[in-house]
């Protein structure tokens, strides 16, 4: 009679992967993310940077898909909950929206990663938290129920679209060494010599395209968006 082997887990290594918490890799990809982008996340480059083998890791995570989601909903948790902190009693759902998409705005420019890891995870945790904080000023405004996945969308649609471009051109320049002003100066000359003809809107924003400032651009959206929102319904 051949007499079945188990082969079991040691107690040394079950320590050491029990001792590296999930926590602790989350916090570590991150700072691989930020510094290297996707490309720098491995799970050796992350072994390594934890001073472990690759099995104390896939004990919490089981691919580099579930930590790259696990890594971008600690930042939507953290981005989605510290807002609220600052309100002042009796903010507007439109101030707290504001906040909340400022917030994103500024959280995908500091980890320029989050918005390719948001549209792989479309349906998941860190989607989620974002529909469910928007979404519930939106219901408190007093949207009809049949318009929350329209109006909800819209805002998302823009918070994510354009804060993820102004994160991608911001990721572009620093590659490139490029300095903001420089870069919108030469745009500026180049749209100020633009055929007035052809392009009279275009040149006529030469001006005001040299000293835009980001943040206020993305908010005036934003207060575009809501003034719709407060709107009459049509039916």
């Amino acid at each position: 009679m051949v007499q079945k082997v188990r082969i079991k887990r040691t107690s040394g290594s079950l320590r050491r992967e029990e001792s590296l918490s999930r926590e602790q890799i989350i916090e570590t990809s991150i700072e691989l993310l930020d510094g290297s982008g996707e490309g720098g996340l491995t799970f050796r480059t992350l072994s390594e940077r934890l001073a472990t083998g690759p099995g104390a890791i896939y004990w919490h995570i089981a691919n580099k898909s579930d930590l790259l989601t696990a890594a971008c909903d600690a930042i939507i948790a953290r981005t989605m909950n510290a807002p609220l902190a600052s309100l002042t009693p009796g903010a507007t759902p439109q101030a707290i929206i504001r906040l909340l998409a400022l917030a994103m705005f500024d959280a995908m420019d500091e980890h320029p990663w989050i918005g390719s890891a948001l549209t792989r995870a479309p349906g998941q945790s860190p989607m989620v938290r974002i529909v469910e904080r928007i979404g519930q000023q939106i219901r408190i405004l007093g949207v009809p129920k049949k318009e929350h996945w329209v109006t909800v969308s819209a805002l998302l649609n823009y918070i994510l679209g354009v804060g993820g471009r102004n994160a991608a051109n911001g990721q572009f320049a620093r590659t490139q060494g490029l300095d903001r002003t420089d870069f919108l100066e030469a745009v500026s000359t180049a749209w100020s010599q633009l055929d007035p003809e052809e392009y009279p809107f275009a040149r006529g924003l030469a001006a005001q395209l040299r000293s835009h400032d980001d943040r206020k651009d993305f908010l005036a959206g934003i207060d575009l968006i809501l003034r719709g929102i407060g709107s009459p319904h049509r039916t």
